[in-house]
This record gives C-alpha cells, sequence and structure tokens, in this order.
C-alpha cells in the first residue's frame, strides 16, 4: 500500500478549500474569545495559503514558480506556527483547540503527499 497517495492535483484542491475554509471558519466558529489574534492570523493564513497555491508548481496554479517541494515546505512552516501559535498568545478553549486541529491536519496532508 502506497502511503503517499495524495497527488499534487489532490493537494491543490485541499489547499483550495483549507485557504477558504482558514478566511471564513473563524467567523462561523465566532474564534477571538481569547484574543482577536486568533480570527485575524487565520484569515491572513488563509489569505496567503491561497496566494501560495496560485504560485505552486502545479495543475491548478495560476503561475507555477514555488516547486511542488517547496509548497510541501511552507505546508510544514504553517503545521508548526498552528501548534505554536496558542502558547505564543495564550489561546485557550475553541481558539486553541482550532490552531491545533489544523495543524494536526496540515502535518498529515504533508506527510500522505506524494511529490512529482
Amino acid at each position: 500500500m502506497k502511503l503517499r497517495f495524495i497527488t499534487p492535483t489532490l493537494h491543490g484542491v485541499a489547499d483550495y478549500t483549507a485557504g477558504m475554509g482558514l478566511i471564513v471558519a473563524p467567523f462561523l466558529l465566532n474564534l477571538g474569545e481569547t484574543s482577536n489574534v486568533a480570527l485575524w492570523f487565520s484569515v491572513m493564513t488563509g489569505i496567503a495559503v491561497l496566494a501560495a497555491s496560485l504560485l505552486t508548481d502545479y495543475k491548478l496554479a495560476a503561475y507555477r514558480l514555488i516547486p511542488f517541494q517547496g509548497h510541501l515546505a511552507i505546508d510544514l512552516l504553517v503545521a508548526v506556527t498552528f501548534m505554536a501559535v496558542p502558547f505564543i498568545f495564550n489561546f485557550s478553549g475553541i481558539d486553541a483547540i482550532y490552531y491545533w486541529f489544523n495543524a494536526t491536519v496540515v502535518f498529515l496532508v504533508v506527510s500522505l503527499s506524494a511529490s512529482k
């Protein structure tokens, strides 16, 4: 069984979905209970995810400037950042859980993504 089954194209679909989710979900979940940073950090990260997706070397990009391996490195950085943000900004409750959940999902997607 192949463990890395997420193709670059499928990864791109996940990226665009995640980018939109990071922008919309904080408002639906009423993030910001601990700090407004919890809400706006997600929105800004969502915008950055969409921008990186538009620039990654895969089928769904507008301009293929970032190699797919570089994109995976950026995703890994996002996951590590999402794990740390609740500690850095003293988030608790839904604010912390939101970031830890997203970090876990990003770690999984990166670890299951096949390189080109």
